[in-house]
């Protein structure tokens, strides 16, 4: 019976590790797929019996006091310069290291070509290539660690040395001197892929920017046009069936509760559901093609200029589906003083729960300009989250000299409609959990406080939610907005699309014909998209930040929805 390729060396490594199992770090960066590399070699090393552990660290800090044998580090073939940068890191926490080169059969269709041999000779690092998606090199990778493990480290190479040295720009040089050596690139770009072509288009420094702004535009046009006619069937029947139900029940407190509290205020909500479906579809688009990371990248590279941190984007991105995962996708931050101020920044995010405010005020007051009108407040609020981090850069709390940059981009690829539709379902199951929890008892709620004492809703001035409007409303008045403006601002505080919900019930179907105007429905827009999105997020932030900075949060956003709206109500009267 035959034996497998690498029998001899896994032999004596099963007898000498008997009762010691060879405990390998798997490291490299972000995206470069070390995850699924590691996952294969375990499976093939359970499969032989081999006494194997592979552990995947994120960066060489983590290998200090551990007791690994060896490092295993997964260089993105896309990426080998930015890549080969973190060995000399990992070398001054770990002198045992293999190099693996994956993703190479994506090297190779870009028809450039890397000299293995050659490659390890100048790092003088045992190097092996694979690649996980083709099943290739792999049993010869478990090989080359296995003997590495038994071998005494060599230092004849100069990469060993680079640890005296603490300027970046020599590690750099020494690399790029490395590459030119060994790394044969394609005389034009005509053996690139139709996607690379793309991809270069996408993220060069003067087209990315416009062309991002041109793909929003798309997205929030295709929101509004194609999702008005589904919203309008909706909003159709349920009021028809709101006037058949009107004819066959009795004029009861508890038939005015489900038509005009709970059909009404749940309605207004749920007609915005082809609208999220739509734009859900488009995000989960460019999340899924790695459009999303490159969104980063181009923002970055201009956010960079001003001093703020490069890997705040990606919590930031993910603040426009939810600030709450956001939030907590900003802990993988290694700085503490740049993760709690990533997270201050987030809330600064549109995100999708104020979506159905935005669309029932744009369509109503700016029905010409929807899409420009949305691009503008998810502008604001990136203009303002800008602001704020430059100022609070300048205190004493988030005061550094550190500093970092977007360099690592996940493959640039066709997006799975499978995974798409998964997003999609996700979110509208989320989206429709809302609607029947935090909405369906916000308009209960509403409903009972504008029909009560009275038991009438025709005398809404005397009901208890006209007191609790008037009690707080000489505090927004000054921003043209008035007692139920109010009301509903406050029952936004659990979840932004209770607003929806409380203005069907407090206004019925048409807004246009209420005290709002053009400039109060912008200035309103406004102060919903700054003060603090929901509870969960003010939970969410003290569990991750602490208390003080979770209230630090719902103050300065209070006051910061207050003065920009204030500021843009009462200069539109100038105007």
């Amino acid at each position: 019976m035959s034996k497998s390729p690498f029998y001899g060396i896994a032999h004596v490594a099963k007898k000498q590790y008997f009762c010691s199992v060879i405990r390998i770090a798997v490291i490299g960066l972000p995206h470069s797929g070390k995850s699924s590399l590691s996952n294969a070699l375990q499976n093939l090393a359970d499969k032989g019996h081999y006494g194997v552990q592979f552990v995947e660290v994120h960066n060489p800090d983590e290998l200090h006091g551990h007791a690994f044998d060896l490092v295993l580090q997964v260089v993105d073939s896309t990426r080998l310069e930015e890549s080969l940068m973190l060995t000399p890191h990992i070398i001054d926490e770990q002198e045992k290291i293999v190099i693996a080169i994956g993703r190479y059969d994506l090297l190779l269709k870009t028809d450039h070509s890397l000299n293995i041999p050659k490659l390890e000779q100048l790092i003088g690092v045992p190097t092996c290539r694979v690649s996980v998606r083709l099943n290739y090199g792999l049993p010869n990778c478990l090989q080359i660690l296995l003997e590495a493990a038994q071998r005494p480290v060599s230092k004849a190479h100069p990469i060993y040395h680079l640890r005296d040295q603490e300027d970046e720009d020599t590690y750099r040089a020494y690399v790029h001197g490395i590459l030119t050596q060994t790394l044969t690139h394609a005389k034009d770009d005509k053996h690139q892929t139709r996607l690379e072509r793309i991809d270069k288009v996408l993220t060069n420094p003067w087209l990315g920017f416009p062309i991002m702004m041109l793909i929003l535009y798309f997205v929030f046009w295709c929101t509004f046009t194609l999702g008005a006619y589904p919203q309008g069937w909706i909003e159709h029947g349920i009021d028809g069936l709101s006037e058949w139900l009107r004819g066959v029940m009795a004029d009861t407190w508890w038939a005015s509760l489900f038509i005009d509290g709970v059909l009404k205020g749940v309605g207004a909500v749920l007609a915005f559901l082809p609208n999220i479906i739509i734009l859900f579809f488009f995000i989960s688009i460019m999340e899924d093609s790695g459009y999303m990371a490159r969104e980063a990248y181009i923002m970055d590279t201009i956010m960079h200029r001003i001093g703020l941190h490069g890997r705040s984007f990606i919590p930031m991105l993910m603040g426009f589906g939810c600030n709450v995962p956001a939030i907590m996708a900003a802990k993988d931050i290694q700085n503490p003083k740049d993760r709690v101020l990533t997270m201050l920044m987030v809330p600064f995010m549109s995100c999708s729960a104020r979506l159905p405010v935005y669309m029932l005020f744009v369509g109503a007051f700016f029905a010409k300009y929807k899409a420009l009108v949305m691009i503008s407040l998810y502008a604001i609020g990136i203009c303002l989250s800008i602001l704020f981090a430059l100022v609070m850069k300048r205190t004493k709390w988030f005061r550094q000299d550190e500093d970092d940059t977007v360099n690592e981009l996940p493959e640039f690829k066709l997006p799975k409609l499978r995974v798409a539709l998964a997003h999609i379902w996700e979110k509208v199951a989320d989206y429709l959990q809302k609607i029947c929890t935090v909405i369906l008892w916000a308009s209960i709620i509403i409903w009972a406080l504008e029909y009560f004492p009275n038991q009438s809703l025709n005398d809404l001035e005397n009901s208890y939610l006209a007191a609790i409007g008037q009690f707080v409303s000489p505090v927004l008045e000054p921003l043209g907005f008035d007692w139920k403006m109010s009301v509903c601002l406050l029952t936004g505080l659990p979840a932004k699309e209770a607003i929806v919900s409380t203005l069907a019930i407090l206004y019925g179907g048409d807004i246009t014909a209420t005290g709002f105007t053009p400039l109060t429905a912008f200035s309103f827009m406004l102060f919903v998209l700054l003060y603090f999105p929901c509870v969960a997020t003010i939970f969410t932030l003290r569990r991750e930040a602490g208390r003080r900075w979770a209230w630090f949060m719902v103050g300065h956003s209070l006051i910061l929805a207050w003065f920009v709206a204030f500021i843009v109500y009462q200069v539109g009267l100038l105007l």
